[in-house]
């Protein structure tokens, strides 16, 4: 019981300092995503009058009106 109480130790701590030693680069990631959320804004901003127009013509073609 105690030799397996020590392996389950011994294994948990191993994890653990895994875990610190591989904390990932937070700063980087926010950085990705904001950058990504800008281009996706300025694209919309170019191309969304020319997209609304794309479907309301489409809109209109298949209604009929």
């Amino acid at each position: 019981m105690v030799v397996a109480m020590s392996l389950i130790h011994a294994r948990f701590r191993a994890v653990a300092e895994r875990a610190q030693e591989d904390r990932g680069d937070v700063p980087g990631w926010v950085l990705i995503t904001l950058m990504t959320a800008g281009l996706v804004m300025l694209i919309w901003a170019v191309a969304g009058p020319a997209l609304t127009g794309v479907f309301n013509d489409a809109i209109e073609k298949v209604s009929g009106l």
